[in-house]
Parts: C-alpha cells; sequence; structure tokens
C-alpha cells in the first residue's frame, strides 16, 4: 500500500483514538464543568427574545424586480403601507352614523404614525364653467334633502360601489396611511391604538386588513405556536425515552442534556441579531428530535455494554468512542442539508437554514460535552428489556434481510415503478402561493381579508411603473393617456382589480368637471375636451392625496388592489399582460412595468423550483463527497445517493396526491428531508465501513450491517417521524406541511435503507471485493 492510501487510512481512524481519550471519568467531569460556566455566563449576559414577522424577507434578494421596486418606492411611497377599516350600519347614509365615522375619521388622522386617512367623507365633486371653479362635497348630510340627493347620486352611480362603499351600501371604507416603511414594534402600537379608538365608537361591525394587523397576528400566534411546540416536544421525549428504555433515570438524563441543547443552539442566533420567526416556530422540535435520535444510539450501546458485564466507566468509553464518529457524520449531513438553504437569494430562508444547521452542530457538541459526565453521576442503568426481546430483533431483521436478498428484482421493479410514478406527479405539481400562505383558509385573518376581496375590489396592492416612452415629451399627451387607457381597462377586465387611481384617472375627474359634474363624462376625453381642459392640468395634480406623477411629468404610477388569487393564476395573467404591451401599446409612447411587493412575493413562489434545486445540488454532493471519501469509490457515492433521492420522489407523489402546491416554504421541505434521512444511510454504511475492515466478505458485512444497524434505523426514524409529525397541530402552514411530508419522507427513507440499499450494495460487491482494499498498512 502507498503511502498516501496509509496516510488517508490513520486520517479516517483519528478521531476514534482521539475520542477515547476524551470519554474518561475526568475529562467528562471537565466537559460537564465547561458546560456549567457557559451557562452561568449566559444567564449573566441572556440574549434578547424577540419575535418577528417581515414578509419581505421573502423576496429573492440581489433581484433585478427588487431592485426596480426599490426605486419606484423612493420615487413615490411603500406599497402596502396601509390599514384598510371597513365600518358597517344597517343605513350607512343615517346622520348619526355620517357624524360618528366622520369624528373616527378625525381620531385617526390625530395619531402619530398616521400620515393620512381617506373615505368617502373627502370625495369632492369639481364643477368647471365660464363662471369659475365650484367645490362640493360629494356626500352632504347637513340636511335631509342633501343627504337624499347624495345617496342617491353614489348608489347609482358605479364608479362609487365597491369603491369607498360596499356595492351594497352598508359599508363605508377607511384607508388609513401610515408610517412609511413602519417598524414591528411602532406597527403593533400604532394597530393597538387604533383598536382603541374602534372599541370606543360601539359600531355594529367593523372589518380591518392591512400590514400592521397581519405582522401582530402573525407573532401572536407565533409565540403560541413556539410554546406550545416546545412543550410538546419535551412531552413527547419523556414518552419516547421512557417506553424504549424504561428508565426514569434515562428520561431525566436526556432532558437535561436537550434542554441544553435548545438553549444553546436557539441562543446563537439571539446573539447574533435574529428574530424568532415564522420559521423559527419549527427549531425546538427539530433539534430536540435529532438530539433524542442521537441519543437513543448512544443510550442504547451504553446499555448494551452494561448488560454484557462491562463497568459503568468502560460503557461510556467504549460506547461513546465507538459511535461517535458516525454520529457525527449524521449530524454534520443533517447540519449540510439545512446549511444548503443558505445558497438560495431569500432570506428567511438563508437564515433559517444557516442557524438551523449550525444548532445541529450545537446539539452534537452538547451531547458529547455533557453526556458522559451526565452518566457518570447518575446510577446504573438497570437494565429491564428482556433477553428474547433482543433476540426478537435479531430475528426479526435476519428474516428481512434474507427475504430482501431473495426478493432483489421484486424490490427494484417495485422501487423503479413507484419513483416513475412519482415523478410523473411531481411535473403536474402546480406552483402557486398567496400572500397569506402561511395560515389556514379559515383562519380569521383569512375571512377579514377576504371580505375586502368581495367587498371594496380587494386587499392585495397591485402596482405599475408608467414611464413616458422615446416619442414623448411627456406622460400628460394626449396620445400617451390613450395608451394608458387601453392599458387600466386590460388591468380591469382582466387582473378584476379595484378602482384605479393614476395620472389618467384625474384626467377624467378634470374632463367631468369640465362637463358639470356629469357622471358620463368620467372618461378619457376627446382631442377637443382635452385642449380645453389642459390651462387646468396643473392645479388638477395639486393636493392629490397620493403622489402619482412625477415633477417633470416623465413618469408616474398606477395603483390599485386586487383580490389575492395566487401566484399562479397571477403569473398567467401578467404572461397575457406582456401579450398585450407587445402587441397593442406602442412603447414609443408609453412603457408599462409591473412592480411592487404583491409582485415580489409572486415572483418569489415562481422561483421556487431553482431554490429548491440550488439546496439539492449542494447537499448531493456534500453526502457524494462524504461517501466518496468514506469508501473511496464513487460508485458508491452514487449508490448511497439514489435511496437518499427515492423518498423525495416519493414525497412528490404525496403532494400530488393530496394537492398539495409547490411554494417558497414547502419547496425547502425537500433539501430539510433529505438532509435528515440521509441519516440512516450514513449510520449503515459507516458500520458495513467497520464490518470490512475487519476482513469480513461482502455479503457476510453487510448481514452483520443490516441485523446490527437496523433496530436503531427503525427507532431513529420511528423517533424523527413521530417528533415531526406533531408539527401537524399547527396553524401555520409551513409548520403543518413540514410535519406532514418531513415525517412520511422519513418512513419512505426508512424503507428505501431496508429494502433497496442493501440490493444495490450486493451489485456492488463483487467489484469491492475485487478491488480488496487492504484494511492494514
Amino acid at each position: 500500500m502507498d503511502f498516501g492510501t496509509c496516510f488517508l487510512k490513520q486520517f479516517q481512524n483519528f478521531p476514534v483514538y482521539f475520542l477515547i481519550m476524551i470519554f474518561t471519568k475526568k475529562q467528562s467531569y471537565f466537559g460537564l464543568l465547561i458546560a456549567t460556566i457557559i451557562l452561568l455566563v449566559m444567564a449573566v449576559f441572556p440574549p434578547k427574545v424577540f419575535f418577528d414577522y417581515d414578509f419581505e424577507r421573502f423576496f429573492q434578494q440581489n433581484d433585478a424586480d427588487l431592485a426596480f421596486y426599490q426605486e419606484f418606492r423612493q420615487k413615490f411611497e411603500n406599497d402596502n403601507d396601509y390599514l384598510l377599516i371597513a365600518v358597517g350600519h344597517k343605513d350607512v347614509f343615517d346622520t348619526v352614523f355620517l357624524n360618528e365615522f366622520q369624528s373616527l375619521k378625525a381620531q385617526l388622522g390625530q395619531l402619530e404614525k398616521i400620515e393620512r386617512v381617506y373615505s368617502l367623507l373627502d370625495v369632492e365633486d369639481v364643477i368647471v364653467s365660464p363662471f369659475g371653479i365650484q367645490r362640493k362635497k360629494l356626500l352632504d348630510w347637513s340636511d335631509e334633502g342633501r343627504l337624499a340627493h347624495s345617496k342617491k347620486k353614489i348608489l347609482g352611480s358605479e364608479r362609487w360601489k365597491g369603491n369607498l362603499i360596499s356595492a351594497d351600501g352598508d359599508f363605508l371604507l377607511l384607508i388609513v396611511h401610515n408610517q412609511q416603511q413602519i417598524s414591528k414594534e411602532s406597527g403593533d402600537a400604532l394597530y393597538g391604538e387604533i383598536i382603541e379608538l374602534l372599541h370606543g365608537y360601539g359600531f355594529e361591525r367593523v372589518y380591518s386588513a392591512g400590514k400592521i394587523k397581519a405582522q401582530g397576528e402573525f407573532v401572536s400566534l407565533m409565540k403560541e405556536e413556539f410554546s406550545l411546540f416546545l412543550g410538546i416536544s419535551f412531552m413527547l421525549i419523556v414518552l419516547i425515552l421512557f417506553l424504549i428504555f424504561r428508565s426514569w433515570w434515562t428520561v431525566l438524563a436526556a432532558i437535561l442534556v436537550i434542554a441544553i441543547a435548545l438553549i444553546w443552539a436557539l441562543a446563537l442566533g439571539l446573539y447574533f441579531g435574529k428574530a424568532l420567526d415564522v420559521m423559527s416556530v419549527m427549531q425546538p422540535t427539530i433539534l430536540s428530535i435529532i438530539a433524542l435520535a442521537a441519543l437513543v444510539h448512544y443510550f442504547n450501546h451504553y446499555l448494551n455494554y452494561l448488560r454484557h458485564g462491562y463497568s459503568k466507566e468502560e460503557a461510556i468509553q467504549k460506547s461513546f468512542s465507538e459511535i461517535t464518529l458516525a454520529v457525527f457524520l449524521t449530524c454534520l449531513t443533517t447540519s449540510l442539508g439545512f446549511m444548503s438553504l443558505y445558497f438560495t437569494s431569500v432570506p428567511s430562508l438563508k437564515f433559517f437554514g444557516l442557524f438551523t444547521g449550525l444548532g445541529v452542530l450545537i446539539v452534537f457538541l452538547v451531547i458529547i460535552l455533557i453526556t458522559p459526565g451526565v452518566l457518570y453521576f447518575i446510577p446504573s442503568i438497570e437494565m429491564v428489556q428482556k433477553a428474547n426481546h433482543a433476540a426478537f430483533w435479531r430475528r426479526s431483521m435476519r428474516i428481512t434481510f434474507l427475504g430482501v436478498i431473495k426478493s432483489q428484482k421484486l424490490v427494484i421493479w417495485i422501487f423503479t415503478v413507484m419513483s416513475l410514478l412519482a415523478f410523473w406527479a411531481m411535473t403536474d405539481i402546480k406552483v402557486n402561493g398567496f400572500i397569506l400562505d402561511n395560515l389556514p383558509r379559515d383562519h380569521e385573518l383569512i375571512r377579514e381579508f377576504s371580505f375586502f376581496d368581495r367587498e371594496f375590489g380587494g386587499s392585495k396592492p397591485l402596482e405599475f411603473f408608467v414611464e413616458k416612452g422615446t416619442q414623448a415629451k411627456s406622460l400628460l399627451e394626449w396620445e400617451v393617456l390613450k395608451e394608458l387607457d387601453k392599458v387600466e381597462e386590460f388591468i380591469q377586465s382582466n387582473f378584476s382589480s379595484g378602482p384605479i387611481f393614476s395620472p389618467l384617472a384625474v384626467v377624467k375627474n378634470l374632463n367631468q368637471a369640465m362637463n358639470s359634474g356629469n357622471e358620463k363624462a368620467y372618461v378619457f376625453p376627446s382631442p377637443g375636451q382635452w385642449k380645453r381642459m389642459e390651462p387646468y392640468l396643473d392645479n388638477a395634480f395639486n393636493d392629490l392625496p397620493v403622489f402619482i406623477l412625477s415633477h417633470d411629468r416623465q413618469s408616474g404610477r398606477l395603483s390599485t388592489r386586487m383580490e389575492d388569487i395566487g401566484s399562479l393564476q397571477s403569473r398567467q395573467i401578467k404572461n397575457r399582460m406582456d401579450q398585450f404591451l407587445s402587441s397593442e401599446i406602442d412603447p414609443g409612447l408609453l412603457k408599462v412595468s409591473i412592480t411592487g411587493t404583491s409582485h415580489l412575493i409572486d415572483i418569489s413562489h415562481e422561483s421556487v423550483s431553482q431554490q429548491m434545486l440550488k439546496g439539492l445540488i449542494v447537499a448531493f454532493f456534500i453526502v457524494a463527497i462524504i461517501a466518496g471519501v468514506l469508501f473511496r469509490s464513487w460508485r458508491i457515492a452514487i449508490i448511497v445517493l439514489i435511496p437518499n433521492v427515492i423518498p423525495l420522489l416519493w414525497m412528490c407523489g404525496l403532494m400530488w396526491i393530496l394537492g398539495v402546491e409547490l411554494k417558497l416554504t414547502t419547496a425547502i421541505l425537500f433539501t430539510v428531508a433529505f438532509g435528515i434521512a440521509v441519516d440512516d444511510s450514513v449510520h449503515f454504511m459507516s458500520k458495513l465501513k467497520i464490518e470490512l475492515n475487519k476482513g469480513r466478505k461482502w455479503l457476510y458485512a453487510l448481514k452483520r450491517t443490516f441485523i446490527d444497524t437496523g433496530k436503531a434505523i427503525i427507532l431513529t426514524t420511528l423517533i424523527l417521524s413521530s417528533g415531526f409529525a406533531v408539527l401537524i397541530l399547527s396553524q401555520f402552514g409551513v409548520t403543518y406541511y413540514s410535519g406532514l411530508l418531513i415525517s412520511t419522507a422519513l418512513i419512505f427513507a426508512l424503507l428505501a435503507d431496508l429494502l433497496l440499499l442493501p440490493v444495490l450494495l450486493i451489485q456492488v460487491g463483487k467489484i469491492w471485493e475485487i478491488k480488496n482494499i487492504n484494511p492494514h498498512c
């Protein structure tokens, strides 16, 4: 054997030699001392715990659309810094109600973080005549006669119904524009002040929807679920450990270790200023279940050595030195699976992956630092597992292995057919996401937003940037506005949007004013009408509630609202709009670009396949390297990947059957599931490596590996899948689907590791024995 091969083999064995040294009683107590000091430091300098939900963290970074929107926001304003408030009454034209509504509007306008409040009460009829400009309120309730006239005019006009008053005339709308890019804390405080004001009036029915409300609701729900799943995780740990080992000492030791591991792992992100967000809700369950699976391996080996008559110190040293390398590799692959999300371009996913991946490594560190010392402190655990119980497992695994050997062709055919069907299903899965994706469709917040979609043209902002073309001097030219009129007609008919506020809307309003306030004159003006109104254009754009036209008249804003129809349908409409713009709109006169926060969320969902592919490619590459280094064989590296890719395909098939759509929050589950599922393959291959290094033949080594690791793989899979299944109790979509899909993917991975992986390894056995790497240097 050459020097390089010998060196590599000794390097591979180095962790084992090193680990034997650090698990003596003296060094284990030293590990406990270090852990105690770290906990005391954390108690003196505790991290600041804070929750946040900012859906803008789901935007793709370093993206041209995001850069474009940021420029748009600086020029005009943020498109989602508003709160919609609908106030209902059996007759909104009742004088008493209107007085209270006006009082509420005035008080809202006085709040510190409110920039402006707009409602039907602010709308004025403007009439331009030879006698000058006359202005009068659209809704005048100063006497019964004027009120009756206003009511008839408003309800008889399609312009106002579904705009600032509901179609049935039983709700008035308040559009409350808050401070731009308001912080989460200020938004919560402002929303609290608004609710307090509303409670003081006692209106019959009140609905509200907007960013400051949604963020507060999300954070409240996150706090509840974070505490809930933290508690459930510990209850599950107690139950599983007691059922497996029937020893309260084991339970107490595990709880102590896992509690410290969670404290350290969660504190890491908090010390770096990372808030607990919608993704962080899953971290306690994920980390505690991963820690539990590792502890079960250690405790199982420790108790086996005690059962065979070893002393406590010998049992601790042998059990920890024997499997720590395998546990480290499984934690490493899981950690790197999460960390691969850092290569996506969405901040929320990047930092969830990074800090969860680091958290897994911290869990491993805590386990090897604290667990040996804890075991030295507590009494030796009395074994209550019967000998026939262990024999049952060995007999069952032996029978299973022989069955797999006899049915190799059947196993390959079943996995091939199932995988092909799953691949076909994967091609039919739709990519679709909503603004309030993480909430169940029957949640109160969803119902309130749906109310505005139904009654007031939508709750989701829809923004367009409009700019004059190279052949025009200004956006306010008749030919340019004619093109804009065609664009607005397309938007209203295809997006089913609410009323549009744009430079053209101001021109239409001016045209109506030039025609004695005639409702039918609220249309695009003829060339003759345009000539007459040109002298009044400057005044028409003064004192507008929203800035919609640049000072140089070169660009403007087209702003409206629409129903949250999902990114799939939105993408289809946008594709039609692109075709419309290219075929019907003269780019020399007008350029139109869609933008806004809703558009950015949509394109983040649309990029889901790229995000998923990035993470999976990194994860596949890492696992292939580990398997390749372990066996120094590219064939085995590929074979290890196959039974871990199949669960992902089958998970796609399950998504297709259940009608689960791909979106940012479900796409990441593939990377997470792969990172966790590959642990069983790593344990299996590590044990096979040990058996081969003992000089055993390939098939016999494979049999010993199957029998010895089968029980541990089954138990850890049941632990992990049951732990993730707990997340199904969540109200958050991302948490619910994480529990459902990852738990089933782990079961699929178990079947692949116990049935398909041995069959594949048998096929390369001859190649391995021909290669016959000498175990000695």
